[in-house]
């Protein structure tokens, strides 16, 4: 798909079928960046092969990494924690993990480094990680008040610090310990309740320590001391559970509908989002858990039920739903009354602007969604035909074009091409399900 190509969706039979979802997004960008940093070579096991991951592994190429293979195995060799300044600017593309994660990957190498991207990531806040970088010691500034990319990193000798207030995002922690595990001393934070943080069990695989605090309903209470002398392992990517997640939803929404994605993650927040569909009526089996590394993996079945329940998810669940939200708006959209989501009031840029194209394309689409003081209604009911655009943000891109599959007409996604963000074989593989998915040439075809 070229980069204006839209992707029309149109009704049919619900989804059937089994895949095989495309390795973790957020797993392979820290293994990447984490194989770069370590002595001796990574192998990396069933890498996310989308837009957004291949940023990662160019910029760490880029900053002396060696990198072959493709998504099924990639090896990385690592500049044993010393990384070469790199020629140019680092070119992040759309993928603004990139940029966080580098950003706390920079701060501890003896050089200055500009992070850049294209039109949509320079337009993205990035004060969130700038001011703790800067607390450990790293010099960071950016454009429009330090509030924009292109952002430039001149990074050194850092301290450990204890961050005493939760971090606003996963990202956000992510870099924090990056950035901890070159510095001197003990590095403290602690995440949103029910938010995991990707980078402490990776850590874990390349040798540092990390200790761990988890409080029922509460925050994950993360501590590390460095610098870590990272040392090269191997790696199994599981499945990406957000794009999984989709999917489930999809068959949750359409009576009759079975479908199968096989070794996702299975963390504590897909564990609640599969209880959400459960709780609005869906069967919802898991089978063949086993491991892969800290985390847990395994098969996930839904069944569609002849209704669905509206659903009520509590301020103290949304955040380790956040990522799902997508999925949940596809299952949602489907069910009997107002499914309502609380816990929203405090929201990042690209989370409100995700939450803000959501319910802008259910509205063009026939469903009633509204924002609320801090949370989301959606009513179920039928889903008309019509065009809709996701922002840019492929999760919501992804949710929109299954929910195209149990609509009254085709729907067309006029960003259908950001899909390649993290999924660049979700066409064929919504195919493979019983889909009607088409990427009409030149973008003709509309819906």
């Amino acid at each position: 798909m070229s980069a204006t190509q839209p992707l029309v969706v149109r009704p049919g039979p619900p989804l059937a079928g089994s895949i095989r979802p495309p390795g973790d997004e957020a797993v392979t960008h820290r293994a990447l960046l984490l194989g770069a940093l370590a002595e001796g070579t990574t192998v990396i096991e069933g890498a996310n092969p989308g837009r957004a991951c291949l940023a990662t592994r160019r910029c760490a190429e880029a900053l002396g990494a060696g990198i072959t293979g493709a998504a099924g195995t990639t090896e990385v060799r690592g500049m044993a924690g010393r990384l070469a300044a790199p020629a140019a600017p680092l070119d992040c593309g759309d993928s603004a993990g990139t940029l966080h994660l580098l950003a706390g990957v920079l701060a501890g190498q003896p050089f200055e480094a500009v992070l850049t991207g294209d039109i949509s990531l320079i337009a993205r806040p990035l004060e969130r990680v700038v001011e703790p970088l800067r607390r450990m010691g790293a010099a960071l500034s950016a454009r429009a008040a330090d509030r924009l990319p292109p952002l430039t990193v001149r990074g050194g000798a850092l301290r450990g610090m204890v961050f005493t207030h939760p971090t606003p995002s996963t990202l956000v922690s992510s870099a924090i310990l990056l950035a901890g595990a070159q510095a001197g001393g003990a590095t403290a934070l602690s995440t949103a309740a029910g938010v995991r943080d990707h980078a402490a069990p990776l850590l874990r695989a390349f040798g540092a320590t990390v200790e761990q605090r988890e409080r029922a309903c509460g925050p994950l209470e993360l501590r590390l001391s460095g610098p870590v002398a990272l040392r090269a392992c191997r790696l199994q990517v599981p499945g990406d559970f957000p794009t999984a997640a989709c999917f489930l939803a999809a068959g949750a929404a359409s009576p009759g509908a079975r479908v199968q994605v096989r070794r996702v993650g299975l963390g504590a927040a897909p564990l609640r989002f599969l209880e959400v569909l459960g709780d609005m009526g869906a069967t919802v089996e898991v089978a063949g858990v086993g491991r892969s590394g800290d985390e847990a993996v395994g098969d996930v079945t839904v069944t569609g039920p002849p209704r669905l329940a509206a659903s009520y998810i509590p301020a103290d669940r949304a955040a380790a739903l956040l990522d799902d939200i997508p999925a949940w708006m596809v299952a949602a959209s489907a069910a009997q009354g107002v499914s309502r989501l609380r816990g929203l009031g405090a929201l990042g840029a690209h989370e409100d602007a995700r939450m803000s194209a959501l319910v802008d394309s259910l509205g063009a689409l026939g469903i009633r969604a509204e924002r609320t003081s801090g949370g989301l209604d959606i009513e179920g009911g039928a889903v008309a035909g019509g065009r809709v655009d996701a922002g840019g943000d492929h999760r919501l891109a992804m949710a929109l074009a299954v929910l195209g599959t149990r609509a009254g007409g085709p729907v067309r996604l006029e960003d259908g091409a950001c899909l390649a963000a993290a999924y660049p074989g979700f066409a064929a593989d919504a195919r493979s399900w019983g889909g009607s998915v088409e990427e009409p040439a030149g973008g003709e075809g509309a819906a």
